[in-house]
């Protein structure tokens, strides 16, 4: 072997050795994030992209993300702390908002302000939040009624404001300046009878009318981006657009393929396009994708010969840990926030009631109230699970748990999956409650006589398999798998991807607290 060709071959040994021969040729691949991100809504500010989303009856509400690469993002803040103080949003006396609270955003830059908008049916209220720092500025808040529904916040360039929305019939109403409310006098109209009419079979009636509305201004052009489900077919992006933002419109299918919908366009710095949208993926929630975009005619064409790719030309995607999910040891050091921006509360969390310094390096959730079931727990902390693989894992200390105290490890939706202690008496034992038919059934009680123990739950979304099995551990090295598996489903009314919570309710006295040593997820189960 001569000496400069055996050179080479150190070369290379020593860039893979460096930097990993995967990474050289890494492309980043759909889906963008496989975690419940649904309702995205994209701006880009100079380099730096931000996108909001929904979360419905979690609390804080309306995250935001941000990313330099269109592909990789990271939790930066959330719209709100709380939405109203209601007993909808409290869980309190019997009421809830599962499958409510605030659904689709919209996010928007303009004269530089950061606004974000949103609205609830149960307070039957549009909400708009502002801010001049979008990562740690004070948002500003106003609320007006009535609810508009999945509506796309518009700033044009003469500087009047709109709304866009509505389901099937599309209407534009004009803001007050101050975005107050509706401007009297200003636009108020319907722009589109009929929105999901370019996705409609002939011969075929019924299907979801078109909404999810988002309105954009390109070269003097007005495009609205829509969803649809025709009858007896997919969910269809369709894309209308007009030279006068009140119309006329002329609409036609912007995609139809696997069933990516909702969303609208992104542009680049360096002139490249693309469609965000998101698909439905079982019990894991609905999962962003990634669409190219060219022109043609001046019109935006999605996808590769109309069809969704697998990779795309941007950077690798990185982990979600810690940008979307993340481990916690609940340790603080000064200066911390209490909770770190994945966490969110199962509705409005009673502050009172859980604390992260109560006893170091741990989290402590006390009850003081009576609750009959888990879904009507208050002050149960969640965050995201992730596909297509996925555990969690916690540390129990029961010492301080009274008769009739419930608390552990859950995997939140309808069809919910517990591993936890209930105390019964002066006895403690390790239950398993599994809820996949839809009614919560104990399938396992054993015996615990120790006040610390470990549990685990491992989730799998492989092609929609959605199974998650529980585990607990009396040393925190050797599980032992508890005889149950919870088949997940992604069902209404939560209408949410599967959740990690941790949780502790009172049946019977209150006052009990427990003790919750550090909270562990992983990417593999």
């Amino acid at each position: 072997m001569n000496k400069a060709f055996l050179g080479v071959i150190v070369l290379l040994l020593a860039i893979v050795s460096n930097t990993g021969i995967a990474q050289v040729n890494e492309k980043a691949t759909n889906p963008l994030i496989f975690a419940d991100v649904p309702d995205m809504s994209m701006v880009r500010v100079g380099n730096t992209y931000y996108m909001s989303s929904t979360t419905m009856h979690m609390s804080p509400g309306v995250p935001i993300m941000q990313s330099k690469d269109l592909v990789n993002w990271k939790l930066i803040n959330y719209a709100y702390n709380t939405l109203a103080n209601v007993d909808e949003l409290n869980l309190t006396n019997g009421k809830s908002i599962y499958g409510r609270g605030s659904w689709a955003s919209s996010i928007r830059y303009y004269k530089g302000v950061y606004y974000v908008s949103t609205f609830a049916q149960n307070t039957g209220k549009t909400y708009i939040y502002s801010t001049k720092n979008i990562e740690k500025g004070t948002w500003k808040a106003v609320a007006f009624k009535p609810s508009f529904h999945d509506h796309s916040l518009f700033f044009d360039d003469d500087g009047k404001v709109y709304m866009l929305y509505g389901v099937g019939k599309l209407t534009l109403i004009e803001l007050n300046n101050n975005l107050s409310g509706v401007k009297q006098g200003g636009v108020n109209k319907v722009v589109i009878e009929n929105a999901s009419l370019p996705s409609q079979v002939e011969g075929k009636k019924g299907g979801l009318g078109a909404e999810g509305s988002q309105l954009y201004k390109i070269n003097g052009k007005y495009y609205l981006f829509n969803i649809t489900w025709p009858s007896g077919g997919m969910r269809t992006v369709v894309i209308h657009r007009a030279d006068n933002i009140t119309g006329p419109y002329e609409g036609k299918i912007g995609l139809q393929d696997l069933g990516v919908a909702q969303g609208g366009l992104i542009d680049m710095p360096n002139g490249k396009w693309y469609a965000y949208l998101f698909r439905d993926f079982g019990a894991v929630g609905r999962i962003p994708y990634l669409v190219p975009v060219t022109w043609q005619d001046g019109w935006p064409v999605l996808g590769v010969n109309g069809k969704v790719p697998e990779t795309l030309d941007l950077p690798a995607n990185k982990s979600l840990m810690p940008g979307i999910v993340a481990s916690d040891e609940f340790i603080r050091k000064k200066g911390q926030p209490a909770l770190p921006l994945v966490w969110q509360w199962n509705h409005n969390p009673n502050n009172s009631l859980w604390s992260v310094t109560a006893k170091k390096g741990y989290l402590r959730l006390t009850t003081d109230r009576l609750d009959s079931n888990f879904l009507q727990a208050r002050n149960s902390l969640t965050q995201r699970t992730i596909g297509p693989v996925c555990s969690g894992a916690t540390a129990l200390d029961i010492s301080n748990m009274k008769d009739g105290d419930f608390a552990g490890l859950a995997l939140l939706q309808k069809n919910y999956g517990l591993l936890g202690v209930k105390v019964e008496g002066d006895t403690k034992f390790i239950v398993t409650i599994n809820a996949s038919t839809g009614k919560p059934e104990q399938v396992q009680s054993i015996p615990l006589l120790q006040n610390v123990v470990h549990f685990k739950a491992a989730c799998d979304f492989t092609n929609k398999k959605d199974v998650a099995n529980f585990f607990y551990s009396l040393d925190g090295k050797a599980w032992l798998p508890v005889e149950t598996t919870l088949k997940m489903a992604y069902t209404i009314p939560q209408f949410i991807g599967y959740r990690f919570a941790l949780f502790n309710y009172a049946t019977k006295n209150i006052g009990g607290f427990a003790d919750f040593d550090y909270f562990r997820i992983s990417n593999t189960k």
